[in-house]
């Protein structure tokens, strides 16, 4: 799926294509409206009051008023990724955790001063297997056997509205990244979104948890794919360096690691909506 998420064209809108900071920005396309917001980092009021109600300690960067949103009003229907829900899913039994070395290095690195964070155990990677918030009301999803069309999203059709939306990011101190994001475009028939889990832990372990959201405009048939890739670091680091990739450029993309990072579960999911 090399075009899953890709980069407009030159004749998209220009108003749809803003980068300025100030947002949201939308666009309404065949009784679809898609919505998107990027604004900064939280501040320490407003985090501290997640913290509380998520039970945790948060990551470093927490970008929580910022959401992807497919609303089909008609219906109704609509689906959200925000940075609170997808942190909600954050294993906080503890059960999970990665024991590790790093983990008490990560914990040092946050009794600091400043908001006064929850300490008890959970999975301090932050590894969420978040696939979206369904709005109350919307028509659920199925289980199917139907795949993305991925011959589809492959033709050259025109981006009418890109975005790329980072809802949660943390380092690890320093020793790998943890991230969150979502990638959506908007073709005239119909939409990708991709929302990705990473997990880089040095010397440890790649993960990858991808949740795709296709949405066909003409039929209303909405397909979402949820896939987790994990690998251990070395095994990974090998593979790469029988290729002619920069090795450690690549260990920092996944879009590059998505092949090399076998898959460990998938599920498909499906809805048709009237249109």
């Amino acid at each position: 799926m090399n075009r899953l998420a890709g980069k407009p064209h030159e004749g998209a809108d220009a108003t749809a294509m803003s980068s300025l900071p100030q947002r949201p920005k939308s666009m309404a396309i065949n009784g679809f409206t898609i919505t998107t917001q990027t604004l900064p980092i939280l501040k320490a009021e407003p985090i501290d009051k997640m913290t509380k109600k998520l039970g945790i300690a948060p990551p470093e960067m927490i970008f929580g008023d910022n959401f992807v949103e497919i609303e089909h009003k008609d219906t109704p229907w609509k689906i959200t990724f925000n940075a609170f829900d997808a942190l909600d899913r954050v294993d906080k039994s503890g059960e999970s955790m990665l024991q590790v070395a790093y983990s008490k290095q990560w914990q040092r690195s946050r009794n600091h001063g400043g908001i006064k964070e929850i300490v008890k155990p959970f999975d301090w990677s932050y590894s969420t297997d978040y696939t979206g918030s369904l709005a109350p009301g919307s028509r659920p999803f199925e289980a199917t056997t139907k795949h993305i069309p991925t011959d589809l999203l492959r033709r050259p059709d025109p981006i009418l509205f890109y975005d790329d939306v980072i809802l949660y990011e943390d380092e690890l101190a320093d020793n790998g990244i943890s991230m969150f994001s979502c990638k959506i475009r908007v073709m005239p028939a119909r939409l990708l979104l991709l929302a990705r889990f990473f997990l880089r832990l040095d010397n440890v372990l790649f993960r990858l948890r991808d949740t795709r959201v296709y949405v066909d405009f003409e039929t209303g048939e909405i397909i979402r794919e949820y896939q987790s890739k994990e690998c251990d670091y070395e095994s990974v680091r090998q593979a790469l360096a029988l290729t002619r990739d920069d090795v450690p450029a690549a260990m920092r993309d996944p879009n590059r690691l998505c092949d090399f990072i076998p898959l460990v579960e998938t599920r498909l999911e499906r809805t048709v909506l009237m249109v």
